[in-house]
């Protein structure tokens, strides 16, 4: 390539670039700036580069790009008053107002007759004061805060008037910043002393509204406080203080880690430090307070979930994963510690029904985050050992520490549970253990027989040697709390054929019997809550079976209390509703099989699936029925809002499963939505697995069809639905979920401006024009409706105007279609185009011969929203250029418009008015004399 050649190709990229942005594409006209700056060795033509790219971050909301991007502008020619104005409103959207008026003003100074620069000059000047005036207040009122909260002697009133004051002070930012500048740190950490729980809450509440998204502050605070203090306060008996608590160390850890990324490490824009000294440090004394004797078992839940959410990567994609493999080497013995305590037994830490599960569900996440089978083995290394410790050291209670160990890890990573479960000794101790007569010892060996049984490996030896056993123990055992745990070993055996109606493990009926059994136990209320859960993990395996899912949502009392469960404290059994509910609403996937396949199969001999009689889709609705009248919604929407390790993706995609089969009905979907189901798929949608987020954002959007998104989804909830929508509109979905996403999209863009921002912004345009191209026909009239309420922004428009591309010609094409519902969809959208854009008119003409035929056909349509339309068209194009108007008085649109002028039964037709409206303006143009004229001037022009 030679030189001139080099020299030109930046020069064509920035002209793509700029003719993108005026064609409202700042996405790809940042794209093609950044690619010229790649190419350019001049440092003038850089500047102008980047000044042009520093307009775009801006119109992106962009704006520390935007001010970065306009200072190196500037570096090269301080004189650049545009690049100078662009740094001056994206200093003032980023809340720097003192440098934002400096650039203000020296715009005004270089350019003193532009008045966009006065304008940005007075209106810096007002916040500017605005804020002195906030800022000398609030240092006052602060100071008095602190001082009432700190006064022993104070009314209680006025200290909880003072302490929800401080609260909603710390979440504006410049509150924050005058708490934490009047010394706040400190003051707060005297706070955490309190002996009352409200003042404590206060405290927490408002060093979260410090740190929520900025790092400097939140370093600034660890290093203040200490974390050995912030640990005693979660690790402290009250469960709302531990959850304040770990709510703040969840926000500490946010900010430190993403403080890099989001670029608000601080407002004062302060050089700091990497945050891993504090992440470590934070993480190792998570790590301590895990066999702490003097923390409670809420806090010590607290510390596995924060561990649970900050240890492993967030995407596989991530080749850093050190931080577990720290937290395995510097922790997992103390974890296990944790996992292997016997709740029963005097000695070890403190535990709460839901520490097992959250111990399973961090060990399981560590495990899956190691990349290699080197670290796995590792892993494999320190579980034996610390098992194999407890197993050979003399006594029973060590021994069964190493059961309950065994028992978690099958829970979690049960890989590393099947190699723990192989060691010598251990299945025949277990076996032994469940015929013990000490209760305690005969409930860790059923429950870890329980677990081992739905693991590959050993299902098949429990099948043989355990059902018995069982069986034996579900009979002659004297204590429900073992009766119930043998039972829904039973129901683990006797479920192992899923849904397949012909492998059925028991005899007929028998399942039956356990489920009544299971519905027996879960109603009463004199069990201990643990029993009542464990009746449910039965349910959860029994209802694999479509007569036991009958007789369950026929039992509304068994349902009530199946509910009342998911909703109490005992968040280990979310999972096993979870599963119960989605296999009573059929709501899994079930691929059906090919029925060539399945007669080659009968053919050979081979088991063919078969499904029950009562999982037929009349069956399947009856239930959901039911369901929803116990009450199901609330008891979901309680599920969601549970914060602890229990509530693992797999069981956020179950509840995301059971809400879309509860929307599948349209008259449903309000009852759903009025006990706050909209509310609860959002998070949904958000944080799940792949398939969970894809089954919660096409329930959110069978809502949006059919209900009013602005009641369905209230206030700033409504636009947190548009990217999980658009989420649907991709290939890998089916041609429904495109469809439903549309429709729903359809409807958010007619609501709002700001919505359909939202909607554009979340770069959901290009999919909706590639979707008016799609074969399926219902499908292509969607996204065509789309584009309709989309065209009532400008930004969209300007695409249209843009000169080199096909929108226009597709539009008045999809007009002369057959299908009703797309003419329809075209014709509106061309109707506001062309009253919008009168310039789009005259480029109508061009974009085929034929356009002429395809309106007329239009304005002679029998349905009357296609004539309407149509006759807009006409109206639009007539009043946009004279010449336009007699290419249209010279065709047979003047005999069809003078007929339509004079309307039908004599009511109110907005058909006729808009012809006559065309009419008049044929006549003041001097086309025809008179509107009565066009009939003969028309009959007088035919060849």
């Amino acid at each position: 390539m030679s030189g001139g050649e080099k020299q030109k190709e930046p020069g064509a990229l920035k002209e793509e670039g700029n003719t993108l942005f005026k064609a409202g594409d700042m996405q790809g006209a940042a794209c093609c700036y950044t690619k010229a700056l790649k190419l350019t060795d001049s440092r003038a033509d850089s500047a102008v580069l980047y000044r042009n790219r520093s307009a775009c971050y801006l119109k992106l909301e962009e704006y520390s790009k935007a001010e970065a991007d306009a200072s190196k502008a500037l570096d090269t020619d301080p004189g650049d008053v545009k690049a100078r104005f662009r740094r001056a409103q994206a200093y003032q959207k980023l809340g720097r107002l003192d440098q934002a008026f400096l650039d203000a003003q020296r715009c005004a100074q270089l350019e003193p007759k532009t008045r966009a620069f006065q304008d940005l000059l007075r209106q810096l000047g007002t916040q500017i004061q605005l804020k002195s005036a906030q800022l000398n207040s609030t240092d006052a009122r602060v100071q008095q805060m602190f001082s009432v909260l700190l006064d022993s002697s104070a009314k209680d009133s006025d200290r909880q008037k003072a302490a929800q004051n401080l609260v909603v002070l710390s979440r504006d930012e410049a509150g924050a910043e005058q708490i934490f500048r009047n010394d706040g740190a400190k003051l707060i950490q005297k706070l955490l002393l309190s002996r009352q729980e409200d003042v404590v809450l206060s405290a927490l509440r408002t060093l979260v509204g410090l740190c929520t998204g900025h790092q400097s502050r939140t370093m600034a605070i660890v290093n203040e406080l200490g974390m050995d203090q912030l640990c005693a306060v979660m690790g402290s008996g009250a469960s709302t203080v531990s959850l304040a608590a770990c709510h703040l160390l969840q926000v500490m850890f946010e900010a430190l880690t993403e403080g890099m990324k989001r670029e608000i490490r601080g407002k004062d824009e302060a050089i700091l430090p990497e945050p891993s000294k504090e992440l470590r440090s934070m993480l190792r004394h998570l790590l301590e307070m895990m066999p702490a004797p003097n923390v409670s078992g809420a806090g010590r839940d607290s510390a596995i979930n924060l561990l649970v959410k900050q240890v492993p990567r967030k995407s596989l994609k991530n080749p850093d994963n050190s931080l577990a493999l720290w937290v395995i080497d510097q922790g997992l013995k103390k974890i296990l510690q944790v996992a292997g305590t016997v709740a029963e037994l005097a000695e070890g830490p403190s535990l709460t029904e839901n520490t097992h599960m959250s111990c399973s569900v961090l060990l399981s996440k560590l495990y899956d985050d190691l990349k290699s089978d080197k670290e796995r083995e590792n892993f494999n290394k320190l579980c034996e050992e610390y098992v194999q410790e407890h197993f050979r050291r003399p006594g029973l209670d060590a021994k069964l520490r190493a059961i309950q160990t065994v028992s978690v890890l099958l829970q979690g990573p049960s890989d590393v549970g099947n190699v723990t479960l192989e060691m010598s000794g251990m299945m025949d101790a277990v076996i032994s253990l469940c015929g013990s007569e000490d209760v305690t010892h005969q409930q860790v060996a059923v429950e870890a027989l329980i677990h081992a049984a739905g693991k590959a490996k050993r299902a098949s030896f429990i099948t043989a040697n355990g059902v018995a056993l069982l069986k034996d123990l579900y009979k002659k055992s004297e204590n429900d709390r073992i009766r119930v745990r043998a039972l829904v070993g039973l129901c683990k055996l006797g479920s192992a054929g899923g849904t397949d109606f012909s492998m059925k493990q028991f005899a007929e009926g028998s399942t039956l019997k356990l489920a009544k059994q299971c519905r027996k136990w879960l109603c009463n209320e004199s069990l201990p809550p643990t029993s009542r859960r464990w009746s449910v993990e039965g349910l959860a395996y029994l209802t694999f079976d479509a007569d036991v899912k009958e007789d369950l949502v026929e039992d509304k009392s068994a349902l009530l209390a199946m509910f009342d469960l998911a909703k109490s404290e005992d968040k280990t059994v979310l999972f096993a509703v979870g599963s119960t509910l989605v296999n009573c609403t059929n709501s899994y996937d079930v691929e059906k099989p090919d029925p060539q396949m399945v007669e080659l199969a009968k053919y050979a001999k081979q088991h063919v699936p078969e499904e029950h009689p009562k999982d037929a889709p009349s069956f399947v609705e009856k239930r959901l029925v039911k369901l929803l009248e116990a009450g199901v919604v609330s008891a979901l929407v309680c599920m969601v809002k549970q914060e602890s390790p229990a509530l693992t993706e797999a069981c956020r995609e179950f509840i995301a499963r059971v809400f879309l089969a509860l929307v599948e009905r349209q008259q449903d979907r309000g009852a759903v939505v009025a006990q706050g189901g909209g509310k609860a798929l959002i998070p949904l949608a958000t944080d799940n697995t792949d398939v969970g987020k894809v089954k919660a954002a096409q329930a959110l959007a069978k809502i949006a069809i059919t209900s009013n998104p602005e009641i369905a989804f209230p206030g700033e909830r409504i636009y947190e639905v548009v990217r999980p929508v658009v989420n649907l509109l991709k290939l890998e979905c089916t041609l429904l979920q495109n469809f439903e996403a549309l429709m729903a999209l359809t409807n958010l863009a007619g609501i709002s401006e700001r919505l359909r921002q939202k909607i554009i912004k979340e770069k959901a345009l290009p999919k909706i024009e590639g979707y008016m191209f799609e074969e399926n026909e219902l499908v292509r009239a969607a996204a065509t409706e789309c584009m309709c309420n989309l065209v009532l922004t400008a930004e969209v428009q300007k695409l249209f105007l843009a000169s080199g591309n096909d929108r226009l010609k597709l539009l008045v094409l999809y007009c002369g279609e057959e299908d009703e519902r797309l003419r329809k969809a075209a014709a509106g959208t061309l109707a506001m185009l062309t009253g919008e854009q009168p310039e789009l008119c005259t480029r109508i003409p061009g974009t085929t011969t034929h356009w002429l035929e395809i309106f007329q056909a239009l304005l002679l349509s029998e349905i009357s929203d296609l004539r309407h339309r149509g006759v807009v068209i006409v109206q639009n194009i007539m009043q946009a250029e004279k010449g336009l108007a007699e290419t249209l008085m010279e065709s047979e649109a003047l005999e069809i418009l003078t007929v339509l002028a004079k309307g039908g039964d004599g009511t109110a037709d907005p058909v006729a008015k808009v012809a006559r409206n065309c009419l008049d303006k044929a006549v003041e143009y001097g086309i025809i004399r008179s509107r009565e004229d066009g009939l003969e001037k028309s009959k007088g022009t035919e060849p």
